[in-house]
């Protein structure tokens, strides 16, 4: 016994049995609990005297029993439980903590309500995606930013997007997604439609976004950061972004050809399975049909008035390449351009911006 409790231990508790006393003694027996050399006997004496001290009357016996154990893998699961419906000085650094409290646990405690239990769920080192799916639709805001922030939570883009859906005003959740590593092209693009001007350029330094687009994240101009999100973007990733792109009424006219200015055909052929509702298969072999490409804008539902520049831009892309050179790509998208502008009207724009601007009129 002297292991985790010496004699002095006993001699002062019968002393002078008061809750400073109990206190010191609850806080070295409960960390002591995982003592591989302690005999059986120690072991459940050790025990007994947890389970007592987990019903102290004074919460600062509690308080120390659940520092001392909140790490302690071979607690008993009854007292973990018991610490943990305690108040919240007690209860907090075992919720926070305790590998003994499992998934249900967690999840019990989250529907329970308490905004302080759910927050101390939402940053345990790690939180199961089971967990954090609670956390995500039943816990308040501070909650849920935590959860979010917190690198050791399994959330993914469908955690995200309902954080957003239920805290659509809430700037905390929002920056939270955006200082969150690793987020998907798809979920940089969702968030640079619905955050400030100060988290887009948080956005664009975090995720790692080329400075051309960090300038334009911050003059609002959004469709040019998506452009430079889709060749940023593998295959899936690509056909997950057109997807949220078409259901959230953002992929418009001047973007598909805004993107096509840049010689990306993939984004134009995958945007025209999306609208059209078509197999991408279908949508590659008709987009470099000439008569094909017709039926496919109709159905679709895209202006007439931009096939013209969109079979002028195809032919350019199919005729060059990219030099490779600094500047090789806006290079090649001034030349796409001028060869639209060439078909439509005289006009005399003095930089890029003002040239996809007019594309973006004759298309609306």
């Amino acid at each position: 016994m002297s292991r985790f409790l010496s004699n002095e231990d006993v001699q002062r508790l019968l002393a002078e049995p008061s809750a400073t006393a109990r206190a010191e003694v609850a806080a070295k027996v409960g960390s002591n609990l995982d003592d591989t050399e302690l005999s059986d006997a120690e072991r459940r004496l050790a025990e007994d005297i947890v389970r007592r001290m987990a019903h102290d009357v004074e919460t600062r016996v509690r308080q120390a029993l659940s520092e001392s154990v909140m790490q302690v893998g071979s607690l008993p699961r009854d007292v973990a439980l018991t610490l943990a419906r305690d108040v919240e000085t007690v209860a907090l650094p075992l919720i926070r903590m305790s590998q003994v409290l499992t998934d249900d646990d967690l999840i019990e405690i989250v529907r329970g309500g308490d905004p302080g239990r759910q927050t101390a769920v939402a940053s345990r080192p790690s939180v199961s995606a089971a967990v954090a799916g609670v956390v995500v639709e039943e816990a308040g805001e501070e909650a849920v930013s935590t959860l979010i922030r917190n690198p050791g939570a399994e959330v993914g883009d469908g955690g995200l997007t309902r954080a957003v859906e239920r805290f659509s005003d809430s700037d905390r959740v929002k920056e939270a997604i955006v200082l969150r590593p690793g987020l998907s092209i798809a979920m940089v693009e969702r968030m640079m439609a619905i955050v400030s001007d100060r988290l887009l350029a948080e956005l664009a330094v975090r995720h790692e976004l080329p400075q051309a687009t960090l300038s334009d994240l911050v003059l609002q101009s959004r469709e040019r950061a998506v452009a430079d999100l889709v060749g940023l973007a593998d295959d899936a990733q690509l056909m997950q972004l057109v997807a949220q792109l078409a259901r959230t009424g953002r992929m418009t006219p001047s973007l598909i050809l805004r993107v096509l200015c840049t010689g990306d055909v993939a984004f134009l052929e995958a945007a025209m399975a999306e609208l059209a509702d078509v197999p991408l298969i279908n949508a590659r072999i008709l987009v470099h049909d000439n008569s094909g490409l017709g039926a496919l804008f109709e159905k679709a539902g895209l202006p007439a008035v931009l096939l013209p520049a969109v079979r002028i831009a195809l032919s350019v892309i199919e005729e060059t390449e990219h030099d490779g050179l600094p500047g090789g790509k806006e290079r090649f998208r001034r030349r796409t351009i001028e060869r639209i502008l060439t078909q439509y009207e005289s006009v005399a724009p003095e930089d890029l911006e003002y040239l996809l601007g007019k594309l973006g009129d004759l298309a609306a």
